[in-house]
């Protein structure tokens, strides 16, 4: 195998490797290969059935979309397993100042859909910038809590590194886009507790959170300020109260819990599914798709599915776990944590248990962005396991 130093540390890690295929594949988390490579296949087994009745003419529409993104993902997956993650730490600076960019463009050019400027038309397909920037963020925060890794103890640090969070967090929110926020805060949360943030620290930031919460929820709209929209405001308050707008804001969510209910043990089949197949439940290929699965395929459907989120999970805690360095061990760490938060919120939301964001579900949910995203993110964890030191079984 062939290694090629890095010049200084502040260029990145210690080492810059360049395996060989064969190498590279033998070295492989297979495990956690397998749990990717069964959730995609999963994905379009489930789409497959809960788009069928959708376009009326092409019954295959959507999962052959979504099969296209996969492949392409699946080019961007091998591909990030050649590319040492020290170099992510090296650019940094432009990866932060990208990601900004990516932001203020699609607050500035993208058109009004559903409320929101969050995709941008390519012609093909419309691309979702915030979904990619979940990974360019969490390679910019990562390297810089890695560069400072010696203070970060220190107040200092761990201001700067929130307010370099804030930046971009608050340019997807006032897309509006709540869920992928939400997502981003999950991701920076993470990364300062794996970099190694005093529990001190961390619990003040955990504090200021919830006062800031409370704030946008409760006393800024009580003083007349709204800083949500009304869907969003009310999406919270169908959450807290499910029976208050039956027709209206807790419309969703009932229909949502009345599918899961209605799967059983082994679900009605794709044929059976009315909440599915007759559009009662809305949005049931992308902000509900459990539900639809579970009302197609039943608890043994819904349960399969999250036995493989679990494997996937446990292989990505490993990695965390063996990672070469500081900067490895904070993106493996935001990559985890950021499909735990993905999945527990969706699942969550379908059982009225988690309020709507419009998060999608992770492999899932019928989209080109965030398909691609995910396997990204997976090329990249893996690429982190294959320069790992001390990798064991």
């Amino acid at each position: 195998m062939a290694m090629v130093e890095a010049s200084s540390p502040a260029q990145g890690a210690r080492a810059v490797e360049r395996p060989d295929v064969l190498e590279l594949v033998r070295r492989l988390d297979w495990l956690l290969f397998g749990a990717v490579l069964g959730l995609v296949g999963f994905g379009l087994w489930a789409i497959a059935g809960i788009t069928r009745h959708d376009v009326a003419d092409d019954p295959d529409h959507f999962v052959v979309r979504q099969a296209i993104f996969a492949a392409a993902g699946a080019v961007g997956f091998a591909a990030a397993l050649f590319v040492d993650p020290a170099l992510y730490r090296r650019f940094r600076k432009p990866i932060y100042v990208g990601t900004i960019g990516l932001m203020v463009l699609v607050i500035a050019t993208a058109g009004v859909t559903r409320g929101s400027r969050r995709w941008i038309d390519v012609g093909f397909f419309q691309l979702q910038p915030s979904e990619f920037g979940k990974l360019l963020f969490l390679f910019a925060i990562g390297g810089f809590l890695a560069d400072r890794s010696r203070r970060i103890g220190e107040w200092g640090t761990v201001w700067r590194a929130v307010a370099l969070g804030l930046a971009p967090t608050g340019l997807v929110f006032v897309q509006p886009d709540l869920g992928t926020a939400l997502v981003y805060g999950a991701v920076l949360a993470a990364v300062l507790f794996v970099s190694g943030v005093r529990w001190l620290h961390l619990a003040v930031l955990g504090a200021l959170a919830v006062l800031a919460a409370a704030a946008l929820l409760w006393a800024l709209p009580a003083a007349g300020v709204e800083v949500l929209k009304p869907y969003q405001t009310a999406r919270i308050a169908a959450f807290t109260d499910r029976e208050g707008d039956p027709a209206g804001a807790t419309y969703n969510v009932n229909q949502s819990i009345t599918a899961v209910g209605a799967g059983g043990l082994r679900g009605r089949g794709v044929d059976g599914s009315t909440q599915t197949r007759f559009d009662y439940l809305p949005e049931h290929a992308t902000d509900f798709v459990f539900a639809s699965l579970a009302e197609q395929r039943g608890f043994v459907g819904a349960g399969g599915l999250l036995l493989l989120y679990l494997l996937l999970l446990w292989r990505g805690i490993r990695i965390v776990s063996l990672a070469r360095d500081p900067f490895s061990a904070a993106v493996a760490g935001g990559i985890v944590f950021w499909f735990l938060f993905q999945i527990f919120v969706n699942v969550g939301m379908t059982m009225g248990i988690a309020p709507i964001t419009g998060i999608p579900l992770p492999f899932i949910s019928v989209g080109g962005s965030s398909m691609v995203t995910s396997l990204l993110a997976m090329g990249v964890l893996q690429a982190i396991h294959l320069r790992a030191a001390g990798r064991r079984g």
